[in-house]
């Protein structure tokens, strides 16, 4: 089975404090934010919810589009969760049942 990479979005709510991140695992990832375990901006601010995300064949494919992610206006990112997630709802716990 190939690995794969996964470019994330994590927000403290709906339109609240947004966090770009990127992965091999992103139900381990996901689940040490979750439980305080990354110590700075997103422990200080309560980013904890999984509002978006994406699958990389590529670690170089999903590098880039972090960074292209980051740079980009919060109207932006915005789009982005809403146009997949407009409740702005946590993936995690779907990701975690179809983990099984």
């Amino acid at each position: 089975m190939a690995k794969r990479f996964y470019v994330y979005l994590l927000a403290s709510g709906p339109c609240g404090w947004l966090y770009v991140g990127m992965t091999n695992d992103l139900i381990r990832r996901v689940g040490e934010h979750k439980q305080g375990l990354i110590p700075g901006y997103t422990r200080e601010r309560g980013i904890d919810r999984l509002v978006w995300y994406e699958t990389h064949q590529y670690v170089d494919q999903a590098i880039l589009r972090e960074k292209r992610i980051k740079r980009w206006l919060r109207a932006w990112k915005f789009a982005l969760v809403e146009d997949l997630n407009p409740r702005w709802a946590d993936l995690y716990g779907d990701l975690l049942a179809n983990q099984a």
